[in-house]
């Protein structure tokens, strides 16, 4: 950054990295306090709006992974035991109950007592149990955790790359056969290869490349950026595709808003961590990209809209958790890269947005999401198969580790003077 910071700027990044570190947490508290299962092992499969425990809900892979790469992540940030303790417990359960020992892979859900229910295979929840075990490997060096993430890796390049078009087919049978329906969730469409799925995918393969450097990884990793700036981020409008055929043929007019300024942090990301600055620089320019489009969508209160249908522009206007989540971090960091403090200034009202209207202090985390009036969404989860620390833990990581970063990067240099004054 920044030597030029102004004393509002650098008055912003202390209250803001202080306020993600409280958040952090808090949010922390709620999943070691409301979320362990004690009855039947690893941690409950749903929480309604009001605190209500279902005890015979099922448990899904995506949920348990995402708590095992959170209390990871917040492990080796903070060095709290407390968060070593629920990272081993959700690592434990994840590689006793769901890695499957037979075939390979993850199964998809369990039930309460932690028994397969469906065994698909479903990349997308590979990608993010290799996100969480690499992440698990990193904070313990814990052996075992990067084994199974190397050899979940080999099971998604075994089965799923497309040798033909490039990038990855979306659900197998735990033996490997492509499934017919090959939807994550029953609102998406049965496409044969998505946006979604290859954004985990880069995200989780560019977390195991910081512990395993290894040349066919790299190479995918490359493949995956080039995927993005080649099929998946339209140059014109500078949001994302969502859904295509097996030729990368767009099938959707979608823009989910919330992608887009995901993607923003998350190509950069994998850019980075292959050390390559021409690369680095190119995706770069791709992700401001998508932040700018991005920001030319924010409401007002700092929000975003849901998603758009551009072929009926009909737009969904509730606004989701992790929509706010993501947005603290994209826009911080498209301000890292251009220093525009518009873009500063989006990230922390995204967060405002939350403080106001998405943290829940009655029954603890964040609520799903509000609707165009701000009422709560009452129906949907507090934990459940999608709800999760992940988004809103995850931000609170960025928010502060970035705001450090930049305040360091603002301090007048040291001369020789001061430093034998203070040795």
């Amino acid at each position: 950054m920044n030597e030029h910071a102004t004393p509002a700027v650098t008055a912003l990044l202390a209250s803001y990295q202080q306020e993600m570190e409280a958040e952090l947490a808090r949010i922390a508290d709620f999943w070691l306090t409301k979320a362990v299962d004690e009855q039947q092992g690893g941690f409950i499969g749903r929480m309604n709006s009001t605190g209500q425990v279902d005890a015979r809900a099922d448990k899904g892979s995506i949920l348990n992974a995402r708590i095992l790469w959170t209390f990871s992540a917040a492990y080796r940030h903070t060095g709290r035991a407390e968060y070593r303790f629920a990272a081993t417990r959700a690592y434990e359960y994840l590689r006793t109950h769901f890695l499957n020992t037979e075939h390979g892979g993850l199964h998809w859900l369990l039930d309460a007592q932690g028994r397969p229910q469906d065994s698909r295979q479903q990349i997308y929840a590979l990608a993010f149990a290799i996100y969480g075990l690499s992440e698990y490997y990193r904070a313990t060096q814990e052996p075992q955790a990067l084994q199974a993430s190397q050899e979940l890796f080999r099971w998604i390049e075994a089965h799923s790359y497309d040798a033909e078009h490039g990038g990855y087919f979306e659900a197998f049978t735990e033996t490997g056969e492509l499934l017919d329906d090959l939807r994550l969730s029953e609102k998406d469409q049965n496409a044969p290869k998505t946006m979604n799925t290859h954004l985990h995918i880069l995200e989780a393969y560019a977390n195991l490349y910081h512990s395993w450097p290894d040349a066919l990884l790299a190479e995918r990793l490359r493949h995956l950026l080039s995927v993005f700036e080649t099929h998946i981020v339209d140059a014109d409008t500078g949001h994302l595709r969502l859904f295509f055929a097996r030729d990368w043929t767009s099938v959707a007019d979608l823009v989910s808003y919330g992608h887009d300024i995901e993607a923003a942090w998350l190509l950069p990301e994998a850019a980075e961590a292959l050390g390559d600055a021409a690369l680095l620089a190119r995706t770069n320019a791709t992700a401001q990209r998508l932040a700018r489009a991005t920001a030319a969508a924010l409401l007002p209160d700092g929000s975003l809209h849901h998603e758009l249908d551009l072929r009926t522009q009909h737009l969904d206007t509730h606004r989701e958790w992790w929509v706010s989540a993501e947005a603290m971090v994209g826009f911080l960091h498209a301000y890292e890269q251009a220093r525009d403090e518009a873009m500063l200034h989006h990230s922390y009202k995204a967060w405002q947005f939350a403080q106001k209207h998405l943290l829940d202090f009655e029954t603890g985390e964040w609520r799903w999401g509000v609707y165009d009036d701000y009422q709560p969404m009452r129906s949907h989860d507090k934990i459940g198969f999608w709800k999760c620390p992940y988004h809103n833990a995850r931000a609170c990581l960025e928010v502060s580790r970035r705001c450090k970063n930049q305040l360091v990067r603002s301090l007048p240099p040291r001369t020789e003077e001061h430093r034998l004054k203070t040795a």
